[in-house]
């Protein structure tokens, strides 16, 4: 069973990280969430208990990190050492890194995104261009092994994308599907 981090920052963007978890435990994906402490507050109120503290988790036991977005969360991501040497790690590792909304300056800020193709929150392009990486307009953007994405909106394309890679495209079909993304949302 593949698994995936997701970690969880004080004002983090509620519909993006609990679509990701959801979507890739529909999917048969071992989700852990790792908390910068405990409960962690999202940007709008919605306090969430996380699975296990950030100081808890190691890199090398999962296939795919993951950065949700939401103010300040983005923020207090990129601020956190721990997490952006996690994020390094994990790329250096070949395993997949993901974030969405803001967070995708945290990959910039942990120096992963240089030469690659990512997208952001709109308006945060520069985040990605001073770390060297290349601006794109997709509302889901892969590069190898690296998968960002726009914002809430876009947070189920993202977690689908996600469990494609993780799961295969069977399984992200039956999710999709089972929760009628079908009707709107397509896979790559």
């Amino acid at each position: 069973m593949m698994k995936a981090l997701v970690f969880l920052a004080p004002g983090f963007e509620e519909i993006e990280a609990m679509t990701i978890v959801d979507l890739l435990r529909r999917g048969g994906v071992e989700v852990v969430t790792a908390g910068l402490e405990t409960p962690v507050e999202g940007s709008h109120g919605v306090k969430v208990l996380p699975d296990k503290k950030l100081e808890e988790v190691r890199v090398e036991e999962f296939d795919a990190v993951i950065c949700p977005g939401g103010y300040p969360g983005y923020e207090n991501l990129k601020k956190n050492q721990r997490v952006l040497e996690m994020v390094k790690e994990a790329a250096q590792r070949n395993k997949i890194v993901a974030a969405i909304c803001g967070a995708p300056s945290v990959l910039a800020e942990a120096g992963v995104l240089k030469g690659k193709k990512g997208t952001i929150y709109p308006g945060m392009e520069a985040e990605l261009k001073k770390a060297g990486g290349k601006p794109s307009k997709g509302l889901v953007v892969v590069d190898g092994k690296v998968i960002t994405s726009m914002g809430p909106a876009t947070a189920f394309a993202f977690a689908l994308e996600l469990l494609k890679r993780l799961a295969g495209r069977k399984k992200a079909e039956e999710v999709k599907k089972a929760t009628l993304a079908h009707l709107g949302a397509k896979l790559r």
